[in-house]
């Protein structure tokens, strides 16, 4: 296990000895600890089957939804263990964008950017929709694209278009971090290059922590990189450190494609 260290703490998430199972004899994830950088991308990387995916979903409890699921450590959230919130609180602090576009088929580009108020019962002024929309889908660089077509269902937006109103969903909780899972691994590559410049561009006040398998894509965006293997974080460092001088040899074997 590695945790980067930092003589100044800025961290906004902290993860304390987390080990999580799915059930009495698999260990997906394995005493990991770690401190997140607020308004940073932190890419976490390794190959199929490390735990990196269940690392990110632990992060706002998504993966209390698989069965016998068993998690022992801690993640605080500034002071505050995220075990010790609601899930719809925490959710609402941390938001997901999954893997493929996934926008409400049955509802419009508007209804599916405030998703999530109207799901959790929240009833806001026509005014107050209207601005959350426009915010929202302007953060995505989405507004431009898709103000004239606000009440028509997303069916016509390509691929990149629904990720980026996925984001926006997200965005209008005014989350303090966004999660994505390999959020550009169905998408062309200049959706892909979108993505990636939009990331940049909301990490000046957004946290985000991604999971890829795309090393370049990390090395592109990224300021920090956990490198899982086995469950284990094996090494967590500044992207540049790690892919230019890598401090455990199962890291430099999976930057140069010996494995992985």
């Amino acid at each position: 296990m590695t945790e980067m260290n930092d003589k100044k703490d800025d961290s906004i998430l902290s993860i304390e000895h987390l080990s999580i199972r799915y059930s009495d004899d698999k260990l997906a994830v394995k005493d990991v600890s770690a401190k997140v950088k607020k308004k940073t991308i932190t890419a976490i990387m390794g190959p199929s089957g490390c735990g990196k995916t269940t690392l990110l979903r632990a992060i706002n409890r998504m993966h209390e939804l698989y069965p016998d699921i068993h998690t022992e450590g801690k993640i605080m959230l500034g002071d505050e263990n995220i075990y010790d919130m609601s899930t719809i609180n925490l959710r609402r602090r941390i938001g997901m964008v999954f893997q493929r576009p996934n926008p409400f088929p049955t509802m419009s580009i508007y209804d599916n950017v405030i998703a999530g108020y109207k799901l959790n019962g929240i009833h806001l002024k026509r005014s107050e929709r209207d601005e959350i929309v426009e915010r929202s889908l302007k953060n995505v660089a989405l507004w431009d694209e898709v103000k004239d077509s606000l009440h028509s269902r997303g069916n016509f937006l390509s691929g990149g278009q629904q990720q980026r109103l996925c984001v926006a969903r997200t965005l209008a909780f005014k989350p303090k971090i966004i999660l994505l899972d390999e959020p550009t691994s169905a998408l062309d590559p200049i959706s892909t290059a979108k993505i990636e410049d939009l990331l940049v561009e909301l990490k000046q006040e957004y946290t985000i922590i991604l999971v890829t398998h795309n090393m370049s894509q990390a090395a592109r965006i990224s300021d920090n990189a956990m490198f899982m293997y086995l469950g284990e974080l094996v090494e967590y460092d500044s992207t540049k450190d790690m892919f230019t001088n890598p401090r455990d040899p199962r890291t430099e074997a999976y930057l140069t494609g010996k494995f992985g």
